[in-house]
């Protein structure tokens, strides 16, 4: 494990603090989202109160199965990432973050494939995973011949985290595919829906996301079934055998209530065979890369070095 930018630790509690109160000002929301705030959750960019940029520069197609992606293609093309939003499984968007996978694509030499997976609680487990297995089966049978590269890469962030874990897992285990994705970066993930000791215990706090909005977002997706039921590997890849898996690279911050599930995923990833760098950001909340911060700026370069050099 590597603790990060720990020199900016005073910015990063900073920052929390005034997300705080600034969250404590607004009703806290309880039970499920009626259908127009639903509506106004997706139309805005994560974490923030306007509808994100749409790009020229990204295309949106339908792939194979019927499944939407949004697609961006640089000059100059060296691999292929599988990316896969957050929002809980229930808000976020492929078109949410158009700046950012264009700059990826561009500084990475990636054709980034973003996918446009179906959400809850109007589509819940498993259609949104079903949608990212689609792609990826796609993308290892297409790429060759839409990006000229079989350099294939895969990852996300909270839920698209989970959702690129599940993905490497149902290729391994219904298709027999190992080794096609050469790598997988991981940000700040849930992998034990059932709820690992630091989701447990982060309490009330107003951040990004604490105890209650983890229970809320969990019964969202999974409508139906208890705790224990969540521990089962087809939900919890953190209860799956891990067993042929790429490396990874792993990130979460200290001040996140899934800090546990990234630090055990590490940990039996590593056991089963792949290499994996774990990163751990002095002080960052769930979900700190959506905002302005010196180790937001830090850490989307990492990631571009990582997707850039992995894999080769």
């Amino acid at each position: 494990m590597t603790l990060t930018d720990e020199d900016c630790l005073a910015e990063t509690q900073a920052f929390n603090k005034q997300f705080e109160t600034t969250a404590a000002s607004r009703p806290a929301r309880e039970g499920t989202p009626d259908a127009a705030l639903l509506a106004t959750l997706r139309r805005n960019r994560l974490g923030g109160d306007t509808p994100p940029v749409r790009l020229p520069h990204g295309q949106d197609r339908v792939i194979e199965g019927g499944v939407k992606v949004r697609v961006f293609v640089p000059d100059h093309v060296e691999g292929v990432y599988l990316h896969f939003h957050g929002g809980g499984w229930a808000f976020g968007a492929a078109d949410g973050q158009d700046e950012r996978l264009w700059q990826l694509a561009e500084q990475a030499r990636l054709a980034v494939v973003s996918v446009e997976y179906r959400l809850a609680p109007e589509h819940p487990y498993p259609a949104g995973p079903d949608d990212c297995e689609a792609a990826a089966r796609w993308l290892v049978r297409h790429a060759a011949t839409e990006f000229g590269t079989q350099r294939l890469l895969i990852g996300g962030e909270s839920a698209g985290a989970h959702l690129g874990v599940m993905t490497l897992l149902r290729l391994r285990d219904r298709h027999g595919i190992t080794g096609a994705f050469r790598a997988a970066h991981l940000l700040f993930g849930p992998y034990d829906l059932s709820m690992t000791p630091s989701q447990r215990s982060f309490g009330s706090r107003r951040l990004l996301s604490n105890t209650d909005t983890l229970r809320r977002t969990y019964e969202l997706f999974t409508p139906g079934t208890a705790p224990e039921q969540r521990r089962d590997p087809e939900v919890s890849p953190l209860f799956a055998d891990l067993a042929g898996l790429p490396p990874a690279r792993i990130v979460v911050g200290t001040e996140d209530p899934l800090l546990d599930d990234s630090l055990f995923l590490a940990g039996r990833w590593q056991a089963a065979g792949a290499p994996v760098h774990l990163g751990v950001v002095a002080g960052a909340m769930h979900g700190f890369t959506l905002f302005p911060l010196t180790i937001t700026e830090r850490e989307l370069r990492r990631q571009r070095e990582f997707l850039s050099t992995t894999g080769r």
